[in-house]
């Protein structure tokens, strides 16, 4: 049993968490270090088990889970930790994702998935994977897209090819306060503050392509 991932599993509904206790208790290559019902004991369990992946529950529109999720990645860098959510929730993906968590699973989803998110957890912690990850990044790069004026869109690109507020404006052929107000517009709807921030936010949105 020396070899095998120990996993702390906390969840506040009965059933699924001793469902959960079981899945993993089942596993060869997993052994249940504990489980729990109350959020707040996260971190404790861990330091007492020795945990090296916690599954936690993160339920709308209370978002303890997340706040815990955060708080265990802050005290344990190498922590795996797999978020269970409820199926066709975009904005908590991303927010696990911007949390630090190693893998966002929804409740809904196949015990295989489950299970694969776990060992994932426990080889490479600090690597995000969420099986709808793309499909959700579509649906946001669509959704941000229609939200941009073509102009808009236009000072975006040119922000991710290094141009100032000053060049820009010389670009669209405006002046340099009118610019600043495109890139604050800009800034607004992919709700940033600054250009470094826009520019990742709109590759990650699929909004940019990478330079070569």
């Amino acid at each position: 049993m020396n070899d095998c991932v120990r996993v702390v599993v906390i969840d506040d509904h009965t059933l699924v968490r001793y469902g959960l206790a079981g899945l993993v208790d089942r596993e060869t290559d997993l052994e249940l270090a504990g489980d729990s019902g109350q959020r707040a004991e996260a971190i404790g369990m861990v330091l007492t088990t020795r945990a090296s992946v916690v599954v936690l529950d993160v339920t709308p529109p209370d978002l303890d889970g997340l706040r815990v999720a955060r708080e265990l990645r802050d005290r344990f860098a190498e922590l795996g930790i797999v978020l269970l959510a409820p199926d066709g929730q975009d904005s908590l993906l991303f927010e696990a994702l911007e949390s630090g968590v190693s893998a966002f699973v929804a409740k809904t989803a196949p015990t295989d998935e489950i299970l694969a998110a776990i060992r994932h957890a426990a080889v490479a912690p600090t690597s995000f994977t969420a099986t709808g990850l793309a499909p959700a990044m579509a649906r946001r790069a669509t959704t941000t897209q229609a939200l941009l004026s073509p102009r808009e869109a236009q000072v975006l690109e040119l922000l991710g090819q290094g141009l100032s507020v000053r060049a820009i404006a010389v670009a669209l052929s405006v002046s340099i306060s009118t610019a600043k107000t495109y890139v604050e517009r800009l800034y607004e709807k992919l709700e940033v503050s600054n250009r470094a921030q826009a520019i990742m936010t709109a590759l990650q949105r699929g909004l940019i392509e990478p330079k070569s």
